[in-house]
C-alpha cells in the first residue's frame, strides 16, 4: 500500500480513500501502556496509608478527626486513601468542605496538597497553622460524609457515596475492609480511576511527549536546524505555536505539528489545528508559505473517516504515524536542511 508522503498531491486529491486507509493501518494505539511520571503511587505505599487509617479507625469503627489528622501528618498517604474511600478528586472535596464547614479552601490549596503529598507519600508534613485549620476542615467532612453515608435523592438521581463501601456510613466500610477481596487494592484502583483513567488524564502530556521526543531525535542526528516550542508560548505569526519550525521561527519552511491521542474530540480539535496552519500558509506572506507536516498517533485519530481526510488534504500528503517515522526526512522538504 503506498504511503500518501510518497505520492504526488493530484495522486491524494484523486482517490483519498486508499491513503487514509494507509494511514489508519499504521496508527497504533497507546492505551495499553502509559508512563508513571512524576508523584506515581506504588501500591505498597498505598497500602501503608491504609494499613495506617485502619489503625487509627480501629477497623473503621471510629472516625476520630484527632486520630485521623495526626495519622495525615505522620504518613501523608493516609490523606490520599481517605480520599479514595470518598471517592472525590482534591477539589471537589474542598468545595465541599467549605459549603459544610465555611472554611475557605481553594481549589489550588488542595490540589498542591494532594501533589505535595503525591511526591513526597511517606515524608511527615509540616503543622502550620493555615494548613491546619484546612485540614482538620477537610477530615472533619470526610469524617461527616462517611458517618451519614449516601441519602435518599429520588428514583432519578444517583448520589456520589452511594457505593458499595460508603452506602451504608462506617457499617459498609468494615464490612469492605473485612471481605475476601483487599478493600486496599479496590481503593487503589479507585485512586487511580475507571481504572486508571485518573492516572492516565494525569500523564497525557508525557503520552504525547513520546512522539515529540521521537521527532526530535530524528531531526537531531540529521543534524537539521529546528525551533521546538513550549507550551503555549507566542510565536509571532502564528496565533497559536506549532510543535515544531524548521529551521526557525524567524524563517519558517517547515512547520511539524505531533499529537497522540486515543480520544476523538481530542483529534477533532488537532484536526482543526492543522488546517488552521493550513490557512495561515497559504493565505500568509511569501515568508510563511511553509510545508506543513502532521506526525500523529494512537485510536483517535483513526475513528472519523472524513478527520483523516481533512488532515490528509492539508498537509497535502504530509501525514506521518509512529510506524512510519523513519520516513519523515527524506519523503518532506527536511531532507533540504539534512547535513550528510
Amino acid at each position: 500500500m503506498k504511503h500518501p508522503f510518497e505520492a504526488t498531491f493530484d495522486e491524494i486529491e484523486s482517490d483519498p480513500d486508499q491513503f487514509i486507509d494507509s494511514i489508519c493501518s499504521s496508527l497504533q494505539s497507546q492505551f495499553l501502556v502509559m508512563p508513571k511520571g512524576e508523584g506515581f503511587i506504588e501500591y505498597p505505599i498505598f497500602e501503608n496509608g491504609y494499613e495506617s487509617l485502619k489503625r487509627v479507625t480501629e477497623g473503621f469503627t471510629e472516625f476520630s478527626e484527632n486520630d485521623i489528622y495526626s495519622a495525615i501528618i505522620a504518613s501523608p498517604i493516609s490523606f490520599v486513601v481517605l480520599r479514595s474511600i470518598l471517592g472525590f478528586t482534591p477539589p471537589e472535596w474542598a468545595y465541599i468542605t467549605a459549603l459544610q464547614t465555611g472554611i475557605k479552601i481553594d481549589q489550588a490549596f488542595a490540589r498542591n496538597l494532594d501533589r505535595r503529598i503525591r511526591m513526597k507519600p511517606l515524608d511527615p508534613l509540616s503543622d502550620g497553622k493555615v494548613r491546619r485549620e484546612r485540614l482538620n476542615a477537610m477530615i472533619s467532612t470526610a469524617c461527616q460524609i462517611l458517618r451519614e453515608g449516601a441519602p435518599f435523592v429520588g428514583e432519578k438521581n444517583l448520589h456520589r457515596l452511594n457505593k458499595a463501601d460508603t452506602n451504608n456510613g462506617p457499617y459498609g466500610i468494615q464490612l469492605s475492609a473485612n471481605l475476601g477481596v483487599p478493600y486496599a487494592m479496590l481503593l487503589y484502583e479507585r485512586f487511580l480511576g475507571r481504572p486508571f483513567a485518573t492516572h492516565r488524564d494525569s500523564v497525557s502530556e508525557l503520552v504525547g511527549d513520546t512522539l515529540e521526543y521521537a521527532i526530535e531525535d530524528m531531526l537531531t542526528k540529521a543534524r537539521i536546524s529546528f525551533r521546538k516550542t513550549k507550551r503555549a508560548e507566542r510565536i509571532p505569526g502564528f496565533d497559536q505555536a506549532p510543535d515544531f519550525i524548521i529551521p526557525s521561527e524567524f524563517n519558517p519552511q517547515i512547520v511539524i505539528e505531533a499529537k497522540i491521542t486515543e480520544d476523538d474530540g481530542t483529534a477533532r480539535d488537532k484536526v482543526t489545528r492543522i488546517q488552521h496552519l493550513a490557512e495561515i500558509s497559504q493565505n500568509g506572506s511569501q515568508q510563511f508559505q511553509f510545508e506543513l507536516i502532521a506526525c500523529i498517533d494512537g485510536r483517535g485519530f483513526g475513528v472519523r473517516y472524513e478527520d483523516m481526510k481533512k488532515i490528509l488534504l492539508a498537509t497535502r500528503g504530509k501525514v506521518f504515524t509512529f510506524r512510519t517515522l523513519d520516513h519523515l526526512v527524506e519523503c518532506t522538504r527536511l531532507r533540504e536542511y539534512k547535513i550528510r
